[in-house]
Parts: C-alpha cells; sequence; structure tokens
C-alpha cells in the first residue's frame, strides 16, 4: 500500500481570463476565502413550542483575497483601477491551481464571474525593512474544483 501525503500550500497559481498573461499576475504571497457555507431560516413549528425547524436557503461564499508584493505596470491592477475609479466593472473569470513539485496542478478551482471589491496597499515605514504588501479583495458568484 502506498503512502498518502497530503499536498502542501505554499506551491500554487493564480490566472484570470483574459485580464493579463503577464507571470508577474500569476503569483501571490496568499490566497484566502475559498468557503462556502449553507444559510439557513429557523422556523418554529406551530402550536409545538418545543421544535424548530432549521431549512437551507441559499449558499454563500466569502470574498476571496490575493496579497503579494507590489508589481508596477500590473495589467491586472489597471483592471482594478478601472473598477473603483470608473465603477467599469468587468467581472473576470480565474483559476487558482495547486501545484506538485512538477509545477502541475494537483488540484484547481474555477472562480466565475470576480470582480474588485477592494485594493489596499500596506503602510509605508521607514522603521521597518520589509516588502511591501498589496492586498486584493474579489467579490464572486462561485467557484468550483475541476
Amino acid at each position: 500500500m502506498e503512502t498518502y501525503y497530503p499536498p502542501v500550500a505554499f506551491y500554487f497559481s493564480v490566472k484570470f481570463t483574459g485580464i493579463s498573461d503577464d507571470e508577474l499576475d500569476t503569483h501571490f504571497q496568499s490566497v484566502s476565502g475559498l468557503s462556502v457555507d449553507v444559510q439557513t431560516e429557523t422556523i418554529k413549528e406551530g402550536g409545538e413550542n418545543r421544535f424548530e425547524h432549521v431549512i437551507p436557503v441559499r449558499t454563500k461564499y466569502q470574498n476571496l483575497v490575493l496579497k503579494r508584493g507590489v508589481v508596477t505596470d500590473s495589467k491586472l491592477i489597471n483592471w482594478c483601477l478601472k473598477t473603483f475609479q470608473n465603477l467599469d466593472i468587468k467581472p473576470a473569470d480565474l483559476t487558482i491551481s495547486l501545484l506538485n513539485e512538477k509545477s502541475n496542478p494537483l488540484m484547481t478551482w474555477n472562480v466565475v464571474q470576480a470582480w474588485p471589491k477592494k485594493w489596499t496597499v500596506e503602510d509605508l515605514s521607514a522603521m521597518e525593512s520589509k516588502v511591501l504588501i498589496e492586498s486584493l479583495e474579489l467579490q464572486y458568484q462561485t467557484f468550483s474544483i475541476l
């Protein structure tokens, strides 16, 4: 019997469809928000005070948060700025791939209809010597695992 080792979480890539083919726009420090939960509604049973029924209503997806070192002249950030400055919202699909040691995808998430909701740059400080990190928060419709 072959021993199974869970994959490492630090080797992944993010690719935006139709936004940028630049290699710098595929590397991120972290990705969070690949999460879904079912919202519920509680219905009290009429005449019977001991019971409540919990009914599933809809699924809700968290915002996707991507972090990386600041990239100058990024097509991805230009896409975000069009949303923030002109409210020119053009949703895009993206794929997040967990990679093995040979750079082949082990697992891929397809995120549908993502659009920029928030963009932040960490504080500038002359007291610290570290990489300047930008954070991109995306709202999206759904995701599937390929």
